[in-house]
């Protein structure tokens, strides 16, 4: 029987501003990415997804991104490896400690948006965000885009590694997501996304808007928590799985 990670990211919410139906959706996944209040989130928020995630039995990851609260972490930043080093400390140091104040712990990290994006291509930037888990918590997780730069330095440093796929967006031929900058970047058929999904599981592949097959492993899917249909993508990614015989639970890696 095969298994898979389906996690989504969610804490995005602060203020007054409501993002995303974080409650329902911790129902159905298996591991959460929480905000750390830079690009989204705050205190409050962080807190009160942490102690629903920990009551659910719900995994527990940072999900730090670039301080652009204004573009939500999807706007580019010029910053040295040295300012990605110390930015993911501090993001990730800030979970950790909410976390134990419930009671819980972290159990993996995934940068957000643009962090991510870049980090997937860019080695240096990769590094840095590898090396600043490992010194955080050499026992975290790094989840990266599958066969990215991002995922190479995880390994490079020896951090267990996710490699992630996405039940809602496209994919470029070289394994790149589409950017959100162009129209057919996210996939909002929730049949057209489960069966695509289904195939990167069972047969390691994905159709990029080319019609390519570009070659992927899966070890975590990903669905955005912040998109409309978040919930309705989860509910029915969820039984698809499962009548497939796919057995959804938190990623562990090969060591444990």
């Amino acid at each position: 029987m095969q298994t898979i990670d389906l996690n989504s990211d969610l804490g995005e919410s602060f203020g007054a501003y409501t993002i995303g139906n974080d409650a329902e959706v911790l129902k159905y996944i298996s591991s959460a990415n929480i905000a750390c209040g830079f690009h989204a989130g705050d205190a409050n928020v962080m807190v009160e997804t942490l102690k629903t995630a920990a009551e659910l039995g719900v995994g527990i990851g940072a999900h730090p991104g670039f301080p652009d609260l204004a573009g939500f972490g999807r706007r580019n930043m010029n910053l040295s490896p040295k300012e990605i080093y110390n930015m993911v400390v501090y993001q990730v140091g800030a979970i950790q400690g909410a976390a134990k104040a419930c009671g819980t712990q972290v159990q993996h990290v995934k940068p957000h948006g643009a962090l991510y994006n870049m980090a997937s291509k860019d080695a240096a930037l990769a590094e840095a965000i590898a090396e600043a888990v490992h010194a955080v918590d050499p026992e975290l997780v790094l989840f990266g885009l599958a066969g990215s730069e991002l995922v190479r330095a995880g390994e490079k440093i020896g951090l267990r590694v996710a490699q992630e796929v996405f039940a809602d967006r496209t994919y470029q031929s070289d394994g790149t997501l589409t950017p959100r900058t162009q129209p057919n970047a996210m996939i909002h058929d929730v049949t057209v996304a489960v069966d695509r999904v289904v195939r990167m599981i069972q047969e390691g592949k994905v159709t990029a808007v080319d019609g390519t097959d570009v070659s992927i492993q899966a070890d975590t899917i990903c669905v955005h928590g912040d998109e409309p249909e978040a919930l309705r993508f989860v509910q029915q990614l969820r039984e698809r799985l499962q009548t497939e015989n796919i057995t959804i639970q938190k990623f562990r890696g090969k060591s444990l």
